[in-house]
């Protein structure tokens, strides 16, 4: 398969010093929940069956459940392709529509009919059609004489062509991925929609209510959803957006309950959860905790401050830099929580207790100790190795490329390479540099000078002092000689001179482009600098990277096999690999600190509570304060007439869960996931049960929202809603 290059971040699930996993812990194929699951589900209380959440045979849950993008999920409720996800997972393309004459960001949208809906171009929403255990097929094409460049070519090979075959005279599309680092192959056969539109979003003071502060915590009282609708052909295939496109109408949608849920109540959560790697080693964590994340931590510390100051600063710069600010803090904070877990935890005594078990079990065996006697050892030599090319490529991602002009002006690269083809004509080399244009009044409505200038100043100083000199550019060399370690004159000259900051300078320059103008962009001084940046990480880090983290993978193969092999009882669940999973597990409250104790639930009141009018994250709605007052919550309440907010579970998620639908006994929705817990932002690194927490907003709350405040009753109209 081929390989994607990611950060290295290690992560632990499992303790590996039990035998059994707790029914609250694991991301589960769904495909596989009859075999492994169903009886676990149901004496938790479930009841439905296996078959009824994913199914080939018949229409299913899994029918109603989406890929939103590249990273979310969202999920139908309707007949007409109405879809529900997080409000920060819509966040970006309800930016896309705001301006300062319709700032939906601050005051919402709601659509009334369809023809009020907004299209948003290269949005998609992907729908699982099966999955298929295709392990035999794809091993069968290796051999162990083969080396691991001659094994991932063979892989890479038959699973193209087991792919072609199953989607052939179809419009569907095929993919397989690997599980457990290799050990297991599926096959996902997938319907991606290419025409989804803007329906509803609270406004920011409900769909982000606590802002930055809020995320990750809990207590929560952010209303985080938004309303979208697939639009197909008329013969209800995907289609690309057209006037003519009509609603989805979808073999499935959820139903909604209005009941809630009450304190160890059984839930499950059917998403796309995106990334965990439960089987790394000691030597991994070490890296992740100790060095990677806080240096992120660091450089993301001073860009949230610039960028936070100047928002609180500026109306227009708010709604340009609110989803980059929310972006850049999601994982910010998620970093701190996630250290401090690993730390309380020991993780990483943990994992070096059962490396010492596992070596123990090897030297058990003479044939064991052949296969595996110098794993470890090798674990060990390779991540030393592998130490400061990762550091080396955290400083070119969280500092070289912090400041936008760097990846704007990386962008023109291609116009400068094929200026300098003489065998193209010159109207060839006009049409790339009008390609250029049209993407200039999209990318400068979001782009303040003023501001990443600051970022630029800030974050190459920090390139400058802390990274490892092998690793930083050579246009570096000039800022000791030129500019005498002064970092804001360096940037004053690089956006004062450079064709890139601002929109006027770069549209004179391609309106009268010709190929021999390649030599001016050349000399730009940001676009230099980006090529020196980019050079650099390319030439001196991504290769060494890969074939690392290539070697580490081919490690963990084995690794993954032997520890199956030495705990034959154990029920082993898959890393998330951004595939369609099931977890499972009951409303519960959690204690996170001596003497504090967290109920399952928030409420309304508590959003009165934050509220504070000098800060604009816990600004309360006129109209939210209005129904609060008079109790105006309709049939949303919950059984001591309180209106209910959200609530917390112990089902096991991670990103790419957000939106993801929690679902009762039944199989109904009964709310919309979009959180963890920050005590439990570590269930990425190691599991704790007690601690580790998803939060969910209660979808009767998003109901309320959408029909007491926004008066949206078109859409509560299309919903199968129970009582």
């Amino acid at each position: 398969m081929k390989k994607k290059l990611f950060r290295i971040t290690a992560y632990i699930l499992l303790t590996f010093s039990t035998l059994s996993i707790k029914a609250d812990e694991g991301m589960w194929i769904p495909m596989l929940l009859e075999q492994l699951n169903q009886k676990d589900m149901q004496n938790l209380g479930m009841k439905i069956t296996a078959e009824d959440i994913y199914s080939i045979n018949h229409s299913s849950l899994k029918d109603a459940i989406l890929l939103f993008g590249g990273g979310c999920t969202a999920e139908i409720v309707s007949n007409q392709g109405l879809i529900l996800t997080n409000h920060h997972c819509g966040y970006s393309n309800i930016q896309s529509h705001s301006s300062l004459d319709h700032d939906y960001l601050t005051n919402g949208f709601w659509a009334r009919n369809f023809n009020e809906e907004l299209t948003n171009p290269g949005l998609t929403a992907t729908l699982l059609i099966r999955m298929e255990d295709v392990t035999t097929k794809v091993l069968a094409a290796v051999n162990k004489n083969m080396n691991e460049i001659q094994r991932e070519e063979a892989i890479d090979k038959i699973c193209k062509i087991i792919e072609k075959e199953a989607v052939a005279g179809t419009h569907y599309k095929a993919s397989i991925k690997p599980f457990y680092y290799g050990n297991q192959y599926y096959l996902f056969v997938t319907e991606v929609f290419k025409d989804i539109r803007l329906v509803g979003a609270p406004p920011s003071n409900i769909g982000k209510f606590g802002g930055d502060t809020d995320n990750w915590m809990w207590p929560r009282h952010t209303g985080d959803f938004s309303v979208f609708r697939i639009y197909v052909g008329k013969d209800n295939k995907p289609a690309d957006y057209s006037p003519e496109n009509i609603p989805y109408q979808p073999k499935k949608h959820l139903e909604i309950s209005l009941k809630g849920a009450e304190k160890n109540d059984f839930t499950f959560v059917f998403g796309y959860p995106g990334r965990t790697q439960q089987y790394l080693t000691s030597f991994a964590v070490d890296l992740l905790s100790n060095y990677d994340n806080p240096t992120r931590i660091k450089m993301r510390d001073k860009r949230l401050e610039i960028i936070g100051n100047d928002i609180n600063s500026d109306k227009l710069i708010r709604i340009q830099y609110s989803a980059k600010y929310a972006s850049i803090a999601n994982g910010w904070k998620k970093w701190i929580g996630e250290n401090r877990g690993i730390n309380r935890l020991q993780a990483i005594s943990k994992k070096q207790s059962f490396e010492k078990q596992f070596q123990e079990w090897i030297e058990k065996d003479e044939n064991r100790n052949k296969e595996y006697g110098g794993l470890l050892t090798e674990f060990d030599r390779t991540y030393k190795e592998l130490k400061p090319y990762t550091m080396g490529s955290v400083y070119f991602s969280e500092a070289g490329l912090a400041p936008e002009i760097i990846r704007f002006a990386w962008g023109f690269k291609k116009l400068v390479d094929q200026s300098k083809d003489t065998k193209l004509k010159p109207e060839d080399i006009q049409n790339l540099a009008d390609q250029y244009k049209k993407g200039l009044a999209g990318y400068f409505k979001n782009y303040n000078v003023n501001t990443d200038k600051k970022i630029f100043a800030e974050l190459m100083k920090i390139y400058f002092e802390d990274c490892d000199k092998a690793f930083q550019p050579k246009e570096f060399e000039q800022i000791k000689t030129k500019y005498k370690n002064d970092f804001k004159k360096f940037a004053e000259e690089v956006y004062s001179k450079s064709f890139f900051s601002t929109n006027e300078k770069i549209t004179d320059f391609l309106n009268n482009y010709k190929a021999k103008d390649y030599k001016k962009l050349e000399k730009d001084p940001a676009y230099r600098l980006a090529i020196s940046i980019y050079t650099n990480y390319i030439d001196n880090i991504q290769n060494q990277l890969i074939s690392l983290s290539d070697k580490t993978d081919s490690l963990y193969r084995v690794y993954v096999k032997a520890i199956m092999d030495m705990q034959p009882e154990k029920r082993f669940y898959p890393d998330a690999n951004s595939t369609l999973r099931v977890a499972y597990g009951k409303v519960n409250d959690y204690f996170p600190r001596d003497a504090v104790q967290y109920k399952h639930y928030t409420t309304i009141e508590g959003i009165m509570q934050k509220e504070d009018p000098n800060i604009y994250d816990y600004v309360v709605e006129p109209k939210l304060k209005s129904l609060y007052k008079s109790k105006d919550y309709g049939r949303y309440a919950n059984k001591s007439g309180e209106m209910p907010v959200a609530f917390i579970g112990t089902n096991h998620t991670t990103g790419g869960n957000s939106g993801s639908p929690v679902l009762n006994a039944n199989g109904q929705l009964i709310g919309i996931n979009f959180d963890r817990n920050w005590e439990g932002t570590m269930s990425d690194v190691i599991y704790d049960p007690d601690q580790c927490r998803n939060i969910t907003l209660d979808i009767r709350y998003c109901l309320f929202i959408i029909d007491k405040f926004a008066g949206a009753d078109n859409l509560i109209k299309e919903m199968t809603i129970k009582d």
